[in-house]
């Protein structure tokens, strides 16, 4: 388990496990109607819709992209994934992170991977997981802090997701993203001529009496 600092948080341990929650993951049996685009939060967070939002960080999302939930994928787990979508919080050289992520491929769990590598990663971390331990889970929307694997499993098991891989062989998981994307760059701002600075006006001039420069 990798702390982000020394100090200690006062987070207790999380709800007791929700052995109903698989009972409650009922399959509908007409198809999904899959949403057609992605939006970026400001604090990262990925969400979709069906309809067109007006902000700009809106993405359309193609068919068979990695990046839409459950493309590709056998239709028990998509509504897995939409129920209980899991999320995996990582940072570079951390080995109990590479212990969770080979744990949820070897179950073939899809799951999305943000690390926290920057200072400002670090800190969105801290406001939306209120946590310094790494690796982090997030299943729906339990939080699991810190690698414990038999906890991982059983609350992998809870939600319904199966024991061996049920991913088709040519599934390619999302690339891990920074939880706190870099802001765009602005080249308009930086191709923009500068202003002259106008000069300084004469001592005196037509000031009134007693203003100084």
């Amino acid at each position: 388990m990798r702390q982000l600092n020394p100090r200690h948080d006062a987070t207790g341990r999380f709800q007791a496990l929700c052995l109903g929650v698989a009972g409650a993951c009922l399959l509908s049996l007409s198809a999904p109607a899959w949403s057609a685009y992605k939006v970026v939060g400001p604090d990262g967070r990925v969400t979709y819709t069906d309809r067109p939002p007006t902000s700009q960080a809106a993405q359309p999302v193609r068919k068979g992209s990695a990046d839409a939930p459950g493309a590709t994928l056998p239709y028990e787990l998509q509504q897995l994934v939409q129920r209980h979508p899991v999320t995996l919080f990582t940072s570079k050289e951390c080995a109990p992170c590479e212990i969770g992520r080979q744990l949820l491929r070897s179950r073939g769990v899809p799951y999305s991977e943000k690390t926290v590598d920057t200072p400002e990663d670090i800190r969105a971390f801290r406001e939306r997981e209120g946590s310094d331990q790494l690796p982090t889970l997030r299943i729906g929307k339990q939080q699991l802090v810190g690698l414990q694997q038999s906890e991982w499993n059983s609350y992998l098991d809870a939600a319904g997701y199966p024991q061996a891989s049920a991913l088709p062989a040519g599934y390619r998981a999302p690339a891990p993203s920074p939880l706190a994307p870099p802001p765009a760059r602005n080249d308009a701002s930086t191709s923009a001529p500068r202003a002259s600075t106008p000069p300084a006006p004469p001592p005196g001039g037509n000031a009134p009496p007693g203003f100084r420069f």
